[in-house]
C-alpha cells in the first residue's frame, strides 16, 4: 500500500479540532418560550450526535481518498524477436541402436534395462532432449525435418509447439529407410528459411550415420548454399563405441559410424558448431549449449499496474454524508 499524494494526510489533523468545536463550541438552534413545561419529556439532541459522527467519517474518508491509497503491482512487458530453426532429425534404422552406460556391464543387464525402459535408443533420447529445448524457447518458430536416405518436411517453422510436438513424438527409427543422407536434409531446411524475415536462421543436424546417400548435392555444396542466404548450420554426431542393437533378444554391437570430419566441416562453412553427444548425458549437455548459443533478443520494459482506492472510498464518504441528512430529517429528527 502507498500513497500517490501523502503530504495531503497531514489534512487528518484538522478533523479533532473540527470536531471539538462542533460537538462542544457551536451553538445549537434554539428559541424563546414562555415555559419549558410542555416540553419536559422531550430529549435534548446530545452533542456529539449521530449525524456529526457520520460527517466527521465522511471527512476523514475525503482526505485519505485525495491522497490516494494504492496497491502496485511490478509488471514486465517482454517483447521477444525469435529464431526461425530448422530441427532436421536422422531416422535411419541405426537410430534404434543402444549406446551403454559403463554401469551396464552384461548383455542380461543391457536387456533388462531395454524391457524396463531404463535403457532408451539413440532416437527416443534425442526426442526428449529436442522436447525440452522447444518447450524452453516459446518465441521462435521452430521446423522439423526427418530423413534417412532422403528428406522430409515434417513441419514447417511453426509457433504452434504442441502441433509439432505430437509430430515429434510420433517419430521411430527406420520409418524412411536406412540409408543416410546429409545433403536433403541440409537443402530441405535452407529451403525452408531463405524466405524468413527472421534475424537468425539456423539448421540442427542430427545424425547417427555417415553420408551413404547418392544425392545430385552434396554436403558441402548444401552448408555453401546455406551461407548465401545466411543460414546457420550446428551438427550433432549421435553415438558411442560402447553401443548395441537389440533385436528379438539378441544383442549386436554397433559403434557411432558417424563422419565427424564431414560434420566439422559443414558446420564451419556456415559458422556453426560441431557436437558430439556420446550419450542421453551428453545428448542433454549438448541441447543446452546450442539453447545458450542461439539467444532470443528481446527486452524487458518495467511498469506498474496500480489498483486505486480512492473512489472507493469518496463512495463510501457519500454514503455517510447521505446517511448523515436522511438521519437529521427522519428517525433522529427533534426539537431544539
Amino acid at each position: 500500500m502507498e500513497f500517490a499524494y501523502p503530504w495531503l494526510l497531514l489534512l487528518l489533523l484538522l478533523i479533532p479540532p473540527i470536531a471539538l468545536y462542533c460537538g462542544l463550541f457551536q451553538r445549537q438552534p434554539s428559541i424563546t418560550v414562555a415555559s419549558t413545561q410542555p416540553f419536559a419529556a422531550v430529549r435534548s439532541r446530545r452533542k456529539f450526535g449521530f449525524a456529526l459522527i457520520c460527517m466527521l467519517g465522511a471527512l476523514f474518508l475525503i482526505i485519505i481518498a485525495l491522497s490516494r491509497p494504492r496497491v502496485g503491482s511490478e509488471k514486465f512487458l517482454i517483447r521477444s524477436q525469435g529464431i526461425d530453426i530448422i530441427l532436421a532429425i536422422d531416422l535411419s534404422g541405426s537410430m534404434a541402436t543402444y549406446d551403454v552406460p559403463d554401469s551396464i556391464r552384461t548383455g542380461q543387464e543391457l536387456l533388462n534395462a531395454v524391457e524396463s525402459g531404463a535403457l532408451k535408443n539413440r532416437l527416443e533420447i534425442a526426442k526428449e532432449e529436442i522436447r525440452k529445448f522447444i518447450e524452453a524457447r516459446p518465441n521462435d518458430r521452430i521446423g522439423l525435418v526427418g530423413f534417412a536416405e532422403k528428406a522430409y518436411n515434417l513441419s514447417p517453422p511453426t509457433l504452434d509447439h504442441a502441433w509439432l510436438l505430437s509430430h515429434l513424438k510420433n517419430l521411430t527409427p527406420g520409418i524412411l529407410g536406412d540409408l543416410t543422407g546429409i545433403a536433403s536434409p541440409l537443402g530441405t531446411g535452407v529451403a525452408r528459411l531463405k524466405k524468413s524475415d527472421a534475424p537468425r536462421r539456423v539448421v540442427v543436424l542430427f545424425t547417427d550415420g555417415s553420408n551413404t546417400a547418392r544425392n545430385k548435392l552434396t554436403p558441402e555444396q548444401a552448408a555453401k548454399l546455406a551461407t548465401e542466404f545466411n543460414v546457420i548450420i550446428h551438427t550433432v554426431g549421435i553415438g558411442s563405441e560402447n553401443a548395441f542393437f537389440v533385436d528379438s533378444g539378441r544383442i549386436q554391437r554397433q559403434g557411432a559410424s558417424f563422419d565427424e570430419k564431414l560434420l566439422q566441416n559443414l558446420a564451419e562453412i556456415t559458422g556453426g558448431n560441431y557436437f558430439r553427444a556420446a550419450d542421453a548425458e551428453g545428448m542433454k549437455q549438448v541441447m543446452s549449449k546450442i539453447n545458450e548459443l542461439e539467444k532470443t533478443s528481446g527486452e524487458q520494459p518495467k511498469y506498474t499496474q496500480y489498483k486505486e482506492y480512492a473512489p472507493l472510498l469518496a463512495l463510501a464518504a457519500l454514503g455517510l454524508m447521505i446517511l448523515a441528512y436522511l438521519s437529521e430529517c427522519t428517525w433522529r429528527l427533534r426539537l431544539p
